[in-house]
């Protein structure tokens, strides 16, 4: 017979068991990565867009921003309750929806601009994910699409130290890379999320499928305040952990 109460193990939602995990070490001026680059990267690109959709906006801190650069409308929308309630305690300005990224609650061309930062890797059903964010874009809205680098997240990838090579050497391997893969992964002590890999090519082809033109593709540099507190990973800097596409919406 199953046990019932493993399987109510099994059946809790990571997201929602770790969500403080989340708000804790990764908003409000915690992690370098989002104050130093992620952050200022989705302002530049959202100024100027007045109906604003944040896809998997967490605990708001990108909506909360374009609320506070002058968009009249911002929703954020994100599948897990304990994010969705923690965004509208902190406030803002933003309104926020329980959804999926493949069901978007909203109709035809409702906003001027999407963006979904470090989402897409965490979603299984991304073309039709890629599809909602198309309809629901306005003909020449903008799409941010924030990724980890599917470089740095191709399972098997990492930092080598190599000391049979004369003299040693250390260098980053990468793995499977068009493999496309569904991993575990533990981000922090007793913390597992789903991570799935894909390759660049699999998002920008997605993106073509559905009328989404890709304009701009940012691969920066880690910033210094990431390299501070992960000394390890200075050697390797010059490998990007971050991927932004900027596409455009075509004119239907």
């Amino acid at each position: 017979m199953d046990d019932p109460a493993q399987e109510a193990v099994q059946s809790i939602d990571p997201w929602e068991e770790h969500a403080a995990w989340w708000q804790d070490g990764f908003t409000d001026g915690a992690d370098a990565e989002y104050v130093e680059q992620i952050l200022p990267l989705a302002t530049a690109l959202l100024d100027g867009y007045d109906r604003v959709l944040d896809v998997g906006a967490g605990e708001g801190q990108i909506s909360r921003l374009a609320a506070a650069g002058g968009s009249s409308v911002v929703v954020g929308v994100d599948p897990t309750r304990a994010q969705t309630a923690e965004a509208a305690r902190r406030g803002g300005g933003p309104a926020y929806l329980r959804s999926t990224a493949d069901g978007l609650p909203f109709g035809d061309g409702s906003f001027d601009a999407v963006v979904a930062c470090l989402v897409f890797e965490h979603i299984e059903a991304v073309d039709e994910a890629v599809a909602e964010v198309a309809r629901v874009l306005a003909d020449g809205g903008r799409f941010a699409f924030f990724l980890n680098h599917p470089l740095i997240q191709t399972p098997g990838s990492g930092w080598v130290d190599d000391q049979i090579m004369e003299p040693p050497e250390q260098y980053w391997r990468i793995g499977p890379y068009l493999v496309e893969s569904i991993e575990s992964e533990e981000v922090a002590k007793d913390v597992f999320l789903p991570f799935v890999h894909r390759p660049v090519s699999r998002y920008v082809n997605a993106m073509a499928d559905h009328g989404l033109v890709l304009r701009r593709m940012h691969e920066p540099t880690p910033p210094e305040g990431f390299l501070e507190r992960a000394a390890e990973y200075r050697e390797a800097a010059t490998i990007p952990r971050l991927l932004v596409l900027v596409a455009e919406r075509e004119r239907r």
